[in-house]
């Protein structure tokens, strides 16, 4: 069987158990309800927890940043340099939260990569997570080089012993504040 058949033969039992994934194609903005061919559907799975993907001051903002700033990077900060609204969104926000300095990310995603990368970056470091932490969290663990360990579900005890065992490097305890994958 070529790779092509097995793949369609697994895709084809994946439709039969009712687990293979379509993607919808929404109508228009994601709110707190979405259309999806002209029927408007409750939202319980949306990231934009504060409502603000759609708020008109949010648009008119964007508009105004667009025509100041332009719509693209054209390269990351450290090659071509930063965008002073970037550079005053981090100014405003270390103040907001009243540290030194803040780092704004593209994405959690990103953030959490950095994060393991950055603190942990040795093979002799540990970075040790609750079996239950986001994906993006586990991706920057195993991105670290740091040697990677996972203890049951919010099983505190389990987490002490692993932190009591280990005596080189560093050590981070990378956990979730909102289960968000668990609900």
């Amino acid at each position: 069987m070529s790779r092509f058949q097995d793949l369609n033969a697994r895709l084809e039992e994946l439709k039969d158990r009712g687990l293979y994934r379509v993607r919808r194609e929404l109508d228009g903005p994601q709110g707190t309800t979405v259309w999806i061919r002209g029927r408007s559907f409750l939202n319980f799975c949306s990231n934009d927890y504060l409502g603000l993907a759609n708020d008109r001051r949010m648009i008119a903002a964007l508009q105004r940043g667009a025509v100041e700033y332009g719509v693209g990077s054209g390269a990351s900060q450290l090659v071509c340099g930063r965008s002073s609204a970037h550079a005053l969104l981090e100014q405003e926000l270390a103040v907001f939260t009243g540290r030194e300095r803040a780092l704004v990310f593209g994405s959690g995603y990103l953030a959490n990569l950095s994060l393991a990368t950055a603190f942990c970056p040795g093979r002799n470091d540990l970075i040790v997570q609750d079996r239950l932490c986001h994906a993006s969290l586990i991706d920057g663990a195993l991105l670290s080089r740091a040697r990677f360990k996972r203890y049951p579900h919010k099983d505190v005890r389990s987490l002490d012993g692993i932190l009591q065992r280990a005596h080189t490097g560093e050590k981070l305890v990378l956990t979730d504040g909102v289960f968000s994958m668990d609900g």
